[in-house]
């Protein structure tokens, strides 16, 4: 990703005058003109934009000699993949330049091409029970016997033929498709998050460039919000140095009504992942951003390229005054085809909102007949609606529309046998929905990719990097929030909250979290954790400091005391670990209030303490009066008895806590996929380097430990925890990963029959079924969870918490856990 730039001197020859005169340049890497230390186009060979229109009519008065700077990044639109596109990138990657030219631009050569092009298309794909097909394919032919090409007095006979053709208007019934302009930009994915800025002013310059000369041209940017976050100290100010009076150009078009912000969040974010209160901020960060920025906030929630939607969103959207949502993703399906286009959503709690698919299937048109027609044909909600949307554009740095895009609509905007073509709005178009809705389908639940299932467990310190800093943000939002209710003299930490919230929120990016991104991305995401991991931490003890200030005063306390806080809103009893006067770890049992904290000097003593017992066959089990276990010299649980139920948890012969391999080589998307082929190459890690060995012998606590090899050169090494009064077992695992297309997993049989287990999401929970009677069911054999799955009939059930996992399984009676 470095820059390299050529300063590019040009002398327009004054025969020139009154002709169209183009700068081509044509290079292998993503490329900016600079003119008048301004940009004002991108050029990407990918983007179909090779040329800068210096004049489009050589005036006497203009400067015929002028001076460019050409900026060129040594990648291409899709990064820089060694091999293909995703490789990792290639540290000896080398750009070419292949063409700087001075041109003359015939602008009649290219509309009759243009023109041409349609007809011959309409004759292709119409099909020959359709008599539009034989006129347009006549008209064309008569084209070509009217037309010299020696000779440009015989372009207009021709295109006059061309323009009858598009002239014959359509009937009143003919499906209307909204062309909205476009550009998705991956915030980071093949290249980091620096690149992301130079890609966003390529293609934004670029758009505005068209539209100042197509005023009817729309566009939908979903990401604006994304320049200032990546800078936090410099947001605008870094804008404006680098690209002076882009900003300002955008927020003109803006104010026109062209330039379009959409999206409702502060990135694209991850639709599974993030936890209910950083979707929230998602929102909340988005809206407030447009508002601010634009004055008015997003009607519509714009998500068209995350791996999945969490059943809660429209809960949030509606909370956040968005009632419409556009994507498109659910078109991958691997499985089934989801079976609408245009239809109600509808959340966990009852919320609706109106969801639009593009029929197309794509968010990255150009505009073609055989994309109109295929919007027509592939809808599934004819007689419903008569209305969708077409997203046209190069994307990830490739500039959006083009104007041969716009060429091309222009011909179909009323032409019989095509459907009818409007630039238009995302608000026009479900406006118009709106009023059609009566006719239309509701969906209960969540929109499930079947496909990208791995991104729920690959990059795993990413993963736990999120959770840990949504629960630290949490944590010191609490406190601070009950210091000011304390101390009027406390500063609520707001301005530093939000700057450490908008790089989470930043890390939820749909490559980021899910982990679908280069090495470099991964880095860079896991910097921004150790900044919120460090800076949270400064602002919890500020915030416990102000709080605690009386009981931390050392006449205030025993040398024996010590403050417990609890975040949480419910009491709570529980074993903490504790410094003891000689310096070493001591165990305490101890209870402190919802949301607040107690001051511990003399631990309370449990009503039974925990046992732990080696039997003579190695095997060790433990009892805390309220759960026992057993466990062999493996690890693997063998018992699991609530005590007064006096019910097994783990059916006879069984082994919990079981660690399995399994093979991971996906059809092509190697770090978004496991494929369901992968659950019949199972095998379970039976390789033991160090026996189960009791590590604490009881009393408050009781531990046992054990080392497995997993796979060739893998080490795991578990850590299983019973404390006094706890009704749950605790299993503190360390991996040493050293595998490759290999797959992980921590399964639990237990003896509970349900057809569906329960999963935690944001605020709320999502039953799946544990059967695979239908397509749809088995589709799901891997899925997302929170912090917990639970199987459970009438009166019992066994629930599986984690702190840092999201990929999980139940299928049967089986829990598994996605490592």
């Amino acid at each position: 990703w470095e820059t390299c730039w050529f300063k590019v001197e040009l002398s327009i020859p004054l025969a020139w005058a009154g002709r169209e005169v183009h700068f081509v340049w044509e290079s292998d890497g993503e490329g900016m003109v600079w003119r008048d230390a301004q940009p004002v186009q991108g050029l990407t060979k990918e983007g179909e934009k090779t040329s800068y229109i210096l004049t489009r009519s050589l005036k006497e008065s203009e400067p015929h000699s002028l001076t460019l700077y050409m900026e060129l990044a040594c990648n291409g639109l899709f990064g820089a993949g060694k091999g293909s596109m995703i490789a990792p990138p290639d540290p000896d990657r080398r750009v070419t330049l292949s063409k700087a030219e001075l041109v003359v631009f015939n602008r009649d050569v290219y509309e009759l091409l243009v023109d041409l092009e349609i007809l011959l298309d309409m004759a292709q794909l119409l099909g020959e029970e359709n008599q539009r097909s034989f006129q347009a394919l006549y008209a064309a032919n008569q084209m070509v016997n009217v037309c010299d090409v020696t000779d440009p007095s015989t372009f207009p006979a021709a295109r006059d033929l061309a323009a009858a053709i598009f002239s014959q208007k359509n009937g009143e019934s003919q499906h209307t498709i909204h062309a909205v302009g476009h550009c998705h930009i991956d915030s980071a994915w093949l290249w980091p998050y620096e690149e992301t800025i130079r890609k966003c002013a390529r293609s934004w310059v670029t758009v505005v460039h068209l539209m100042e000369h197509n005023p009817e041209l729309t566009f939908a940017c979903s990401q604006l919000g994304l320049i200032p976050v990546l800078w936090q100290a410099q947001q605008f100010e870094w804008v404006q140095s680098w690209y002076p009076g882009l900003y300002a150009r955008i927020q003109h078009f803006v104010a026109k009504g062209q330039f379009i912000p959409v999206g409702g969040t502060w990135v694209e974010m991850d639709g599974n992942l993030p936890s209910g209160e950083s979707m929230v901020r998602q929102f909340l960060q988005g809206q407030r951003f447009f508002q601010e920025q634009f004055g008015r906030m997003c009607s519509e929630f714009w998500l068209p390229d995350t791996f999945g939607y969490s059943a809660q969103l429209p809960q949030l959207m509606h909370g956040c005054g968005i009632r419409r949502f556009l994507t498109q993703k659910l078109s991958w399906n691997l499985v089934n085809s989801f079976p609408h286009h245009t239809f109600f959503w509808e959340g966990i709690d009852g919320s609706q909102v109106l969801t639009h698919f593009p029929p197309g299937d794509s968010y990255g048109m150009h505009g073609r007949v055989e994309e109109m027609l295929k919007t027509v044909k592939n809808n599934k909600d004819k007689g419903r609606v008569n209305h969708s949307a077409f997203l046209f554009g190069f994307g990830d740095g490739g500039g959006g529309p083009t104007q041969k895009m716009l060429d091309r609509m222009k011909r179909m905007s009323n032409t019989d046998g095509l459907p009818r073509v409007q630039i238009s709005t995302p608000d026009q178009l479900f406006s118009v929905l709106e009023k059609e809705s009566s006719q239309l389908c509701t969906w209960v639940g969540e929109l499930f990719l079947e496909l990208h299932n791995g991104t729920y467990t690959t990059q795993a310190q990413i993963k736990k990097g999120n959770r840990e800093c949504e629960r630290i943000l949490h944590d010191v939002e609490v406190l601070s929030a009950l210091a000011v209710a304390q101390d009027s003299v406390f500063q609520y930490p707001a301005s530093q909250l939000q700057r450490l919230w908008r790089l989470l929120l930043l890390n939820q990016f749909h490559d980021v979290l899910p982990g679908s991104c280069i090495q470099l991305v991964v880095e860079d995401a896991l910097q921004y954790y150790t900044e919120i991991r460090r800076a949270g931490a400064q602002l919890q003890e500020e915030a416990v400091q102000s709080l605690c200030r009386d009981l931390l005063q050392p006449e205030a306390r025993s040398t024996q005391s010590t403050l417990v806080l609890n975040t949480l809103p419910w009491e709570r009893t529980e074993v903490i670990s504790r410094p003891g006067p000689d310096g070493t770890e001591t165990s305490a049992l101890v209870t402190v209030p919802s949301m607040g904290y107690a001051l511990v000097q003399e631990p309370f003593v449990p009503p039974q303490p925990v046992a732990v017992r080696k039997q003579e066959d190695g095997s060790i089990t433990m009892e805390n009066g309220v759960i026992a276990v057993c466990l062999d010299t493996m690890g693997h649980l063998t018992s699991l008895r609530l005590l007064d139920s006096e019910r097994s948890s783990v059916p006879d012969g069984c082994y919990a806590n079981q660690f399995a391999l399994f093979d991971d080589v996906p059809l092509y998307w190697d770090a978004w996929d496991v494929m369901d082929y992968h659950l019949e190459t199972r095998k379970p890690v039976t390789t033991l380097l160090k026996p189960l060995e009791i590590t604490l012998a009881g009393g408050l606590r009781g531990s046992v430990r054990f080392s497995l090899q997993v796979g060739k050169s893998s080490t795991l090494t578990q850590e299983i925890i019973l404390d006094a009064m706890c009704p749950y077992l605790r299993f503190l695992t360390q991996v040493e990963w050293k595998e490759a297309h290999k797959f992980l997993k921590v399964e639990f049989p237990v003896q509970v029959r349900s057809t569906n287990a329960t999963y935690e999401i944001q605020f709320g929970h999502l039953q799946r079924p544990t059967h695979w009677n239908t397509s749809w069911d088995w589709a799901r054999f891997e899925v997302w969870a929170h912090k917990w799955l639970d199987l459970s009939e009438h009166g019992f059930g066994v629930a599986l918490l984690n702190d840092c996992k999201y990929g999980a399984s139940a299928h049967r009676n089986i829990l598994s856990l996605s490592l």
